[in-house]
């Protein structure tokens, strides 16, 4: 918001905070249980969120955002994983792929594409993976061969979430060079397809451990006409953009990963209060609170952490190395916390009666998505090794 007050930001921010927070208490609890179990995809909560303008918060108003800073986008997210971690992950994922087209886009593919992309109708997905290349993304085999005034894009992308759902594709692929050698980065360009593409489709879901009602899929590109106007940012010039998506793109994982653990912090501290046993609530139990005690001040740990990157991103500071350590501390906590809510709940954690189980599967996968924690490592300490 140019130009706005502090004041007047902290109102349109509280104003947000308690808009997400009525959403996820009337529509995300409520289902979040069932959609999990039955892996239902959440498309209607998604168009929701879409009409009231949380689909597109961290970008510019001049193009349908809601020009709001990271700070407050994330702590958006945070409510949302709270309440359904499908959903605010979806909503990470989707800023994550108007990423390109918003910081790399010319001025006309910003005008053409962005209003439809952020007005809350559609949703997109981040295809950079693939079969062959998770860690090592600049290894990726898919390639765009230019032909007159098109690529024709032949590849396959893994581990896409929305794969099959999604309206759009923001893809990664290779218009020269090879996969392999020192100079894989080289020869990477970033493309914009609508799924609806000739060409393009995606397999049936994998079968999940957890976050069932987020469908992650495999999507083919067999020889898929792609306009070249569809070319975001130079070409062969896409894996930087790639880059720095995921950088920003980790600071949601963590606030995904933030709002897990608080939802288990909130579930292990309900059942100690109101579980009895040798006459007296669990909550009482010193041993017990002291493991709450430390549950709480990891997840105040982790919001600390990535609200404290997020201000940096927003202060147009670098963040990269500070993202890699929000995605780390904030991930290991969601499964650590998860894992002692479980504990806490004793057999019923152990059980779909309560939500503890659920959160406990849903926190592994924040440790392995948007770049493993060995690979969060390695970014932060190739950064300790440059200074």
């Amino acid at each position: 918001m140019p130009g706005a007050t502090r004041e007047a930001r902290d109102d349109t921010a509280a104003a947000l905070f308690a808009l997400t927070k009525e959403i996820a208490d009337a529509e995300l609890r409520p289902a979040v249980a069932d959609a999990e179990r039955e892996a239902y995809f959440p498309r209607a909560q998604f168009r929701t969120l879409g009409r009231v303008g949380l689909l597109s918060l961290p970008y510019p108003e001049d193009y349908g955002g809601g020009g709001q800073p990271y700070e407050t986008y994330l702590q958006v997210v945070e409510e949302l994983a709270t309440a359904w971690l499908a959903v605010g992950l979806g909503v990470s994922v989707h800023t994550l792929s108007c990423f390109p087209i918003a910081t790399a886009g010319t001025a006309q593919q910003r005008t053409r594409w962005l209003p439809d992309l952020l007005g809350g109708d559609v949703l997109g997905a981040y295809c950079l993976s693939e079969p062959g290349s998770g860690s090592d993304a600049a290894a990726l085999a898919t390639r765009a061969v230019a032909d007159g005034a098109e690529f024709v894009v032949d590849g396959v992308k893994a581990w896409t979430t929305h794969g099959g759902q999604a309206d759009f594709y923001t893809l990664f692929a290779r218009t020269s060079g090879d996969p392999d050698g020192p100079s894989r980065s080289r020869g990477i360009s970033c493309f914009h397809v609508p799924a609806g593409t000739h060409g393009v489709s995606a397999a049936p879901p994998e079968h999940k451990m957890g976050m069932r009602s987020s469908p992650t899929a495999q999507v083919r590109f067999e020889s898929a006409r792609v306009p070249a106007a569809q070319l975001i940012g130079e070409p062969e010039h896409g894996f930087p953009i790639a880059l720095a998506a995921l950088d920003a793109g980790r600071l949601g994982i963590a606030a995904c990963a933030t709002g897990v653990a608080q939802a288990a912090l909130d579930c292990a501290v309900s059942y100690a209060a109101q579980r009895s046993q040798f006459g007296r609530s669990l909550i009482e139990f010193e041993g017990l609170q002291f493991m709450l005690a430390d549950m709480a001040t990891a997840v105040a740990a982790a919001r600390a952490l990535y609200l404290s990157a997020a201000r940096r991103k927003d202060a147009g500071l670098p963040y990269g190395q500070q993202a890699a350590m929000a995605k780390l501390l904030a991930t290991d906590t969601a499964m650590r916390v998860t894992t002692d809510a479980v504990q806490v709940l004793g057999g019923y954690g152990y059980v779909e009666d309560y939500p503890a189980e659920r959160l406990m599967r849903e926190a592994k996968v924040l440790q392995i998505v948007e770049g493993t924690n060995q690979i969060q490592r390695m970014v932060i300490g190739r950064q300790l090794a440059a200074q």
